[in-house]
């Protein structure tokens, strides 16, 4: 699993069938910072778009998974065109920035 947060959506009127009603949602991938915050991930894959499972909004902080997992989160079936899903809504996170190595 993974902590992201919604910074948007993503609209596609013309898509594989297997999404249909799913709502798609950008996420912007994030790693602990200093001072026990969490902050943006530096990189080429710093975002994802993901199926939202779980009703989350922009702004909102959550959890996602990626592979095969999102696959499963998101059907009974192994077949759907799925690389990550939201599959929770986090309330709140405590971070001990003694264990971080930054």
């Amino acid at each position: 699993m993974h902590l992201g947060r919604v910074v948007g959506s993503i609209v596609a009127t013309r898509k594989d069938e297997r999404l249909l009603g799913h709502k798609l949602l950008l996420v912007q991938k994030l790693k602990p910072a200093k001072g026990g915050e969490l902050a943006p991930s530096k990189g080429s894959g710093e975002f994802v778009v993901s199926v939202d499972l779980v009703g989350a909004g922009t702004g909102e902080l959550v959890l996602y998974t990626s592979g095969s997992s999102a696959r499963n989160a998101a059907s009974e079936s192994y077949d759907n065109p799925i690389d990550a899903a939201i599959i929770g809504i986090v309330d709140q996170t405590d971070i001990d920035e003694r264990v971080l190595v930054l």
